[in-house]
This record gives structure tokens, C-alpha cells and sequence, in this order.
């Protein structure tokens, strides 16, 4: 697939450096398209006619981004504490594709750790980070594998899989896919979940990924992929093989501490009613902040905040924070 430049090269890191990269060939879809009408099934095929004329007027080309030069992360490393082995990792991959005409190209990666650390929340801000767009994809939820490739245009209720609609209905050739709870993926007989992955997350096979639903060449190697787990034992070898692993511990009493100064910070400015709040919270606030997964912290949060404004105050304290759920059931707050 080719690429060619938009944004020209510049020293500012404000905007991302842009390229329109095709990620499917227009002849092919008109060979399918052309052979479906002779076959004269155009009911029986309505969706597939459908996606054929949907790809040939919206065009192969996407928008494949990059930072302009190696931005400044400091930002990031103190929201996300925990994951500074993952940003040195993904500073690396950015500082490679600087002063050249390539994209940016990252290693797949595992992100392994107990539940609520910030998984998907760092995928969110790579994708801002990146300047690219982010689907996840949950695989808990997803009991066949053509859920990631599509499933045959032959069955009923047939459709593309979710790496065609991230790159044919989606804006970017290089978007940030996160597929979450890999160690989730339930497992039948007849569909492996993880089957597409395999060659998802080798860039050469990548290049010509073919959706089952389309049977249409796909150009998926730009794709950055993330995937998140709790456990790798249920993770096969040859996926794991194809990935850099990082085991990211929860965080510290102390980073906890950070990320809470952070999510306190980042959602008062978010909103208007953050005016009418202390600029900084209190420490007995982060200290009780720091005891929760960042997953948690910011529902408490909003707690504090919205029990603060019915008593007027424009201090939070700490019993307008929820209670942690005792116990060793499900994790939650009570009020």
C-alpha cells in the first residue's frame, strides 16, 4: 500500500505530521463488486454490496500520523507513574520514526497486571499522544473468532470484523487497537478468538490482511496494537511470542498519591464547576485516594466533588469521599 506526505516537516511538536496512506486497493473491490452484480444476488448480498460501495466512495486513503518530533512526556509520566517502563518503550518507537519519511512502527504490546492499575486508561492517552484514533475491543465478550475478522458474507447476520470497520470506516491507517482482557478470550471448538491475532501482529502478513466478510486485501501493518491482561498463563506462546511484555505493578503508596493529585487536577479543569473548587486537594484526601485502584479514584472523585458542592464548600474533605466496599466480593464503593 502507498503513503505520500500532507503536513510538511517542521521543528514544532504542536501538531502530529500527517501522511494519507491506502489501505486497500480500489480494483479489487470493484472486481468483487462487478462479480456480485453478473451473479445477479444482489438481495442475497445486499450487506456485502453494500460495504463494497461504501469503500469505493469513501476511498483507500487514511490518515497515517505521527508526532512531530519526540514530545514532551513529563505530563504523562506523572499520571501514569506505574507505566514508565511502557513510556521509555513507546519514546523509543517515536524517537525512530523522527527525521525520516516513515511511519511510526511499534511492536505490539502486553500490558499485564491486576485489575484497575490504568490499562486501558494508558491506551487512551497513547492514542491522544500518538494524534490517532483508539478502538477496544473487549475479549471477555467475544466468543468466536470472526469477531476480529470478519465472518463468512454466506451467513446470516454476517459482517465485517472489527480491524475492517477500524481502518475502512475509521479515519486513520495507524489507529491504537486494545484489545482488552486477551486472557479473557473464551475458547469453543470450532472458533479460536485469538486466530486472527496471529497474523495481525506480524507486520509482513499484516499487509494483506483479509477480512472474511469482504474477502477484500486490508492493509493492517500500521496498526498499533495494544493488549491487556490479568494473567498470560491463558495467553498461547506464539501470541505472547509476537509481543513486548511489560508487568505493570500497581502503584505505590506514594505514585498512588500522584495519580490521585492528577485525576484531582485534570477534572476540576475539565469542568466549569472546577472554578468553585480548591485548586489543590487536601493530603488526607490523597492519602485516602492513594488506598483505591486508579480505576476507582476518579468515581470517588466525583463524589467528593458533587458532596462538597451541596454543603457550599469549595474544599473537599475526606468524608465526602465514598467508602471502599469491605470484604472480598466484588470491588465498589459504598455510600
Amino acid at each position: 500500500m502507498t503513503s505520500h506526505s500532507l503536513v510538511p516537516q517542521s521543528h514544532a511538536l504542536s501538531l502530529p505530521v500527517a501522511q494519507m496512506r491506502s489501505v486497500f486497493c480500489p480494483a479489487d473491490v470493484e472486481r468483487k463488486l462487478a462479480r456480485l452484480q453478473e451473479g445477479g444476488q444482489q438481495r442475497e448480498y445486499d450487506n456485502l454490496r453494500t460495504v463494497y460501495e461504501r469503500m469505493l466512495e469513501r476511498g483507500p486513503e487514511r490518515f497515517q500520523v505521527k508526532p512531530r518530533g519526540i514530545p514532551d512526556m513529563a505530563a504523562l509520566y506523572d499520571q501514569l507513574p506505574n507505566f514508565t517502563e511502557v513510556l521509555d518503550d513507546v519514546r523509543r518507537h517515536v524517537a525512530l520514526a523522527q527525521d525520516s519519511s516513515d511511519g511510526l512502527e511499534m511492536t505490539p504490546m502486553l500490558l499485564l497486571g491486576p485489575p484497575g492499575i490504568g490499562k486501558t486508561h494508558f491506551a487512551r492517552h497513547l492514542a491522544e499522544l500518538l494524534g490517532t484514533g483508539m478502538n477496544l475491543l473487549p475479549m471477555s465478550s467475544m466468543t468466536a473468532g470472526w469477531l476480529l475478522s470478519g465472518s463468512s458474507a454466506q451467513w446470516k447476520g454476517a459482517r465485517p470484523g472489527k480491524v475492517f470497520e477500524a481502518l475502512v470506516d475509521g479515519e486513520y491507517a495507524n489507529p491504537v487497537l486494545v484489545v482488552d482482557e486477551i486472557d479473557k478470550a473464551a475458547s469453543e471448538a470450532q472458533y479460536d478468538p485469538l486466530g486472527a491475532l496471529y497474523g495481525l501482529l506480524e507486520h509482513d502478513t499484516a499487509q494483506s490482511f483479509t477480512d472474511e466478510f469482504a474477502e477484500v486485501a486490508i492493509d493492517a501493518s500500521q496498526v498499533i496494537w495494544i493488549t491487556t491482561a490479568n494473567d498470560s498463563r491463558g495467553i498461547p506462546d506464539p501470541i505472547l511470542n509476537r509481543m513486548n511484555v511489560f508487568e505493570v505493578e500497581a502503584p505505590t503508596p506514594e505514585q498512588a498519591r500522584r495519580i490521585a493529585a492528577c485525576l484531582y487536577a485534570g477534572i476540576r479543569a475539565g469542568h466549569d464547576w472546577g472554578r468553585l473548587l480548591d485548586p489543590e486537594p487536601q493530603g488526607d484526601v490523597l492519602d485516602c485516594l492513594a488506598q483505591m485502584p486508579p480505576r476507582e479514584m476518579r468515581r470517588a472523585l466525583m463524589t467528593g466533588f458533587g458532596n462538597a458542592r451541596l454543603e457550599r464548600r469549595s474544599t473537599v474533605e475526606v468524608a465526602d469521599l465514598p467508602r471502599a466496599a469491605s470484604g472480598r466480593g466484588r470491588i465498589g464503593f459504598m455510600q
